[in-house]
């Protein structure tokens, strides 16, 4: 497990996960289609934006991010976030079978239009669901009140819904039908 990211470079795992998820060009920077950036490109747009960012810093930020958000390259010259992205990106992760069952942590408020509805990606590029109820939980709760769905992905796929594993371990999905959630057994507290 990674150590935990030091208070000091908090700020910079968000801006770096605004930048590769979100706005990239808030600094000038230009994702390829796959969503990968040269790192020396990265530090040299955020210093023009004036936000200077270390190597070293950035290292750290990538090595010890505690959900894994960000990817590095084979030869260690490109960063991408591993997933959550709203901008458009294609990761190009090959479509993998899930276990059984999934989860999905949300908030109480929205369970109601979720199990009418299903889950969809919303602003974002995928749907993101969990491998265990811990997980989903901990999602849920940055939301408000949790809850969490548990998600029969042998349904979904019989559905045509496709499943990828991002690099972080995260489960993805453009969507999951209504009749392919239920409330788990686990609850959310």
């Amino acid at each position: 497990m990674n150590d935990p990211l030091p208070e000091h470079l908090v700020g910079l795992s968000k801006f770096l996960s605004l930048v590769l998820r979100h706005d990239p060009a808030a600094i000038g920077l230009a994702l390829d289609a796959n969503g990968w950036t040269d790192i020396d490109t990265l530090l040299a747009r955020a210093a023009a934006a004036g936000r200077p960012v270390t190597r070293a810093d950035f290292d750290t930020v990538v090595a010890l991010n505690d959900k894994r958000r960000f990817s590095l390259s084979e030869d260690g010259r490109r960063v991408r976030a591993a997933q959550g992205h709203s901008v458009a990106v294609d990761l190009a992760l090959a479509g993998v079978v899930p276990p059984a069952l999934l989860f999905h942590g949300t908030a109480r408020r929205f369970l109601e239009a979720i199990l009418q509805q299903g889950l969809t990606s919303q602003s974002r590029n995928h749907v993101h669901l969990s491998a265990d109820p811990q997980t989903a939980t901990a999602v849920g709760r940055r939301h408000g009140s949790p809850v969490v769905l548990r998600v029969d992905t042998v349904a979904a796929q019989a559905a045509g819904v496709r499943f990828q594993r991002a690099d972080n371990g995260v489960w993805l999905a453009d969507r999951v039908p209504a009749d392919c959630l239920a409330l788990a057994d686990t609850p959310a507290t």
